[in-house]
């Protein structure tokens, strides 16, 4: 089991912002979760990197249960990829750097070793993603799309065993958008990539051998389970409160309001 959720609810002063809740996530899975706006998402996603602890229920990641395990060690076996973490990556960065240092899961290049292996994977993620030929340009000079596929070869550096992406394609033109996630998708079939989780508002960012999908609503998990079963335009209407139509192009999804 890579993550395990057993009634889990997070509380902000008087308010549940999340939960109860459960989940559970295995091996090999590919998981997208969607909902509208304080649906939930990004407190869902602050719990599964072991940023933050529920107030209630149990949270197992990667075997580990939160409560009972050094959570800065845990961390070192997630990649995260957010808009949060990127505000704290130096403008004045250069592009292999940003990349490298997560490989001691800090911010901002120091005093640190790196092997040849570090430099390897770093270049070899950055060909995977399309920015190798940015390695020595500062991180503040890229457009957002080449940012934001920086920060998933950041999220990938210390081959982790889950994969959280907070809105990767935020921000993204149509063509930087379908880059990005064609890019995602080919990687996510190697069968040694590891689980990922991708969180968005929209369905057509859903990529490319997605397995499993989660629909939060008023922090309750609405419907999950295959994204076939999941992406329907009865579940998608009824989660963001407007009659919509998905429609399906192989392995993506469309929708639009009726």
């Amino acid at each position: 089991m890579v993550l395990s959720l057993e009634n889990v609810t997070v509380r902000k002063g008087d308010k549940t912002v999340l939960g109860p809740l459960s989940l559970r996530i295995t091996e090999g899975e590919r998981w997208v979760v969607l909902g509208p706006n304080g649906a939930g998402k990004s407190t869902l996603l602050s719990l599964l990197s072991a940023l933050n602890f529920p107030t209630t229920g149990t949270v197992e990641i990667l075997g580990e249960k939160m409560g009972n395990v050094d959570v800065f060690e845990l961390r070192t076996r997630i990649g995260l990829c957010s808009a949060i973490l990127a505000e704290n990556i130096p403008s004045d960065e250069t592009v292999r750097d940003v990349v490298l240092t997560a490989a001691y899961a800090i911010v901002g290049r120091w005093n640190e070793d790196y092997d040849l292996w570090d430099e390897s994977r770093a270049i070899a993620l950055l060909t995977t993603f399309g920015v190798r030929e940015f390695g020595d340009r500062l991180f503040g000079t890229l457009s957002e799309g080449e940012r934001k596929r920086v920060q998933i070869c950041r999220a990938l550096m210390a081959d982790p065993e889950l994969v959280l992406l907070d809105e990767p394609a935020a921000g993204l033109d149509l063509g930087g958008r379908e880059d990005l996630l064609q890019r995602f998708s080919a990687f996510s079939q190697d069968e040694r990539a590891p689980v990922s989780i991708l969180v968005t508002h929209h369905i057509e960012e859903i990529p490319q051998g997605t397995t499993h999908a989660l629909l939060l609503k008023d922090g309750l998990n609405a419907v999950s389970g295959p994204v076939a079963e999941v992406i329907t335009s009865e579940h998608v209407s009824a989660v963001f409160g407007l009659p919509i139509v998905v429609t399906r192009e192989g392995s993506r999804f469309f929708g639009r309001a009726q």
